[in-house]
């Protein structure tokens, strides 16, 4: 068995003296780990840190096999990150939810989200942006996907200004007033207004959103809490949150 794409490292560990077991979020292959040889090495150090884009050579007897990885860095980012508060607790949020995927089960679009949210982590802001709407895409890979499209109550697609925290669906402003105070807010760049710059409370309302749904339907049941990287991403790129 070989293939050959190009991923994002989400980690390594050290295996035996000199070897280390990489996980990459491919392109076409999904969250896939591999052996390098010599991968704890001064040579592969700079490669395999985590955010690096890479092309990856994958080779192994049987597909169910850990296999060997040969690989090379395309762009080795993660070092300009280094001095960032804010993108070194983002890079380790991102692959903590990617671990939340199958493994070897294809997600292209969050491959292609992931690679957008990393290359732009250097702007606390749009960075926050990104964060959030990659959980929101996260979501409905693993099959919790939001309905923001229309009024649970109403069918409008005008106004939606909050989301149920029973259905998950988008509630609109006069359907929901009633009831606000037991809504969750939906902010404009998670819905429909999806070109608008969020203010830094847009930011947190979409952190308390998509937050509130990873708890109830990801990490409860498997026993968790969200991770404390999630937390201190949020206050180092929108702070009081």
């Amino acid at each position: 068995m070989q293939w050959a794409d190009i991923g994002v490292v989400l980690g390594t560990r050290r295996h035996g003296e000199t070897s280390a077991v990489v996980e990459l979020m491919t392109q076409e292959h999904g969250r896939h780990l591999g052996l390098v040889r010599g991968g704890s090495g001064t040579r592969h150090k700079p490669v395999l840190q985590v955010g690096n884009l890479v092309s990856a050579m994958w080779r192994a007897r049987l597909d169910e096999h850990l296999g060997y990885y040969v690989i090379e860095g395309l762009d080795l980012r993660a070092a300009s990150y280094l001095s960032i508060a804010h993108a070194l607790y983002g890079l380790n949020h991102l692959a903590a939810l990617c671990r939340l995927l199958p493994e070897r089960d294809p997600h292209q679009s969050v491959f292609d989200l992931l690679e957008h949210t990393i290359a732009h982590l250097r702007d606390p802001s749009l960075a926050a942006e990104l964060v959030a709407r990659f959980e929101l895409q996260l979501l409905a890979e693993l099959g919790f996907g939001l309905d923001l499209d229309s009024c649970a109550a109403t069918g409008a697609t005008a106004e939606l200004v909050y989301v149920s925290p029973k259905s998950g669906r988008a509630v609109s402003r006069e359907a929901g007033e009633p009831w606000r105070d037991k809504l969750l807010a939906l902010p404009a760049f998670l819905g429909a207004d999806a070109q608008r710059t969020p203010s830094a409370a847009e930011l947190r309302d979409g952190f308390a959103l998509t937050g509130f749904f990873l708890a109830r339907h990801v990490y409860e049941p498997r026993g968790e809490s969200l991770p404390e990287s999630r937390y201190h991403f949020i206050a180092a790129a929108v702070g009081g949150a």
